[in-house]
């Protein structure tokens, strides 16, 4: 059998002898078992940061940024380590952190990170760095210490925040709340979440992209289409650059606008077009403001006034943060238009029914000429007609 294979069992026995620091004889390798030592690290780890246990914190690695969470009232903290790059005693992991907020979160966040890692004496293995993984938003605590203020349907979290500012934050979103339900009748979570940081730079941030994206934009909303039930609660996150320079009317109308997308989650699917969505989150902001059309929609006033009156509705296309200032101002003020006329002629509860039709078609392609047909008993081209001579009678 020599040359086919076989070999003695003392030189199987040698050989597992010599593999021992790469493959133990019961299979784990040494890369599966400080893989594993990492993971056992994470777990004391999250443990300490529920248990507000700053010392057993200290005792997995670095403790910086532990004190910033203290006051993030969390139900749950865990890691999962998805990979990891050793070299020597030192490592780099990518993990996913999962976590969820007491009292808002039906499903966890999750969201990736990349721990740098050494190896003791002792051979344990402690945490030196922990930072966002690539293409991973910022966490608020990453941003420095998070205060907290909970309203009576919000909960705010901010960074470079003053408490009192903070308190503002949540009236606002205490009064968004009561106005979303009375005009949306559908089941929805009626609490929100809204993320307050330093600056615009805070904000981009958090949303990991560039800062450049928002400037000018007051607050948008984060979330998953569709509203599965175990998704985490919607963050509305403010800008508050822009926000701060709105009137009391505005902000108002802003947060109302935000909240009204939290609690239309669940209805809203990759069917339904910006102007539908953005449209309606408007509507029912200025749904009770007492504000006239042309004060509400001041650049469409503009152009219909001067004989530019759109063609058509607004494309996903024109919602596009790094536009022109003035072009999405007429997107916004063309969808809201457009829900107003919806409201106004049909009904608002024909509006509710138009919406949840258009999100419930399985694509985009005929979910909203399907709608048109079904709920308002008109087409497409008929629908924008009577929304034209609605800009000239409103927006004279």
């Amino acid at each position: 059998m020599a040359g086919r294979g076989w070999v003695s069992g003392s030189s199987v026995v040698a050989l597992c002898l010599l593999l021992v620091s790469l493959v133990a004889c019961g299979g784990q390798t040494g890369a599966d078992s400080a893989r594993a030592e990492v993971q056992r690290v994470l777990d004391l780890r999250a443990a300490a940061v529920l248990g507000h246990d700053e010392a057993a914190y200290a005792r997995t690695g670095t403790r910086a940024g532990f004190g910033n969470l203290r006051a993030v009232p969390l139900a749950d903290w865990s890691y999962r380590v998805r990979d990891l790059d050793r070299s020597g005693d030192t490592a780099t992991a990518d993990v996913d952190l999962r976590y969820r907020i007491e009292g808002h979160d039906k499903g966890p966040v999750t969201t990736g990170r990349s721990l740098r890692l050494s190896r003791e004496e002792d051979g344990r293995w402690r945490v030196d760095s922990d930072r966002p993984g690539e293409k991973s938003a910022q966490q608020p605590w990453d941003q420095g210490a998070v205060r907290v203020v909970r309203g009576v349907h919000s909960l705010v979290l901010g960074v470079g925040q003053s408490t009192g500012s903070l308190r503002r934050f949540a009236d606002l979103a205490d009064r968004a709340v009561p106005a979303v339900s009375d005009a949306w009748d559908g089941d929805w979570a009626r609490r929100v979440v809204v993320l307050v940081p330093r600056s615009l730079e805070g904000m981009a941030g958090l949303l990991g992209s560039p800062a450049s994206s928002y400037r000018g934009i007051a607050a948008v909303t984060t979330g998953e289409t569709g509203g599965a039930r175990d998704a985490p609660a919607d963050r509305i996150i403010v800008n508050p650059d822009a926000y701060g320079l709105l009137g009391g009317l505005g902000k108002q109308v802003v947060l109302t606008h935000e909240t009204t997308h939290v609690a239309t989650r669940a209805a809203t699917t990759a069917a339904t077009p910006l102007w539908l969505s953005e449209g309606y989150a408007d509507w029912v902001g200025y749904r009770d403001s007492g504000r006239t059309p042309a004060q509400a929609a001041p650049e469409l006033s503009r152009a219909v006034s001067e004989g530019r009156v759109p063609r058509a509705l607004p494309t996903d296309g024109d919602f596009a943060f790094t536009g022109d200032g003035a072009e999405l101002a007429r997107a916004y003020e063309g969808g809201w238009t457009a829900c107003r006329m919806i409201a106004d002629h049909w009904g608002e509860d024909r509006l509710d029914d138009f919406y949840r039709a258009v999100g419930a078609h399985d694509g985009r392609e005929g979910a909203v000429e399907e709608a048109m047909t079904k709920v308002l008993g008109t087409t497409p081209e008929e629908f924008t007609a009577r929304w034209r001579d609605y800009l000239r009678d409103q927006l004279p």
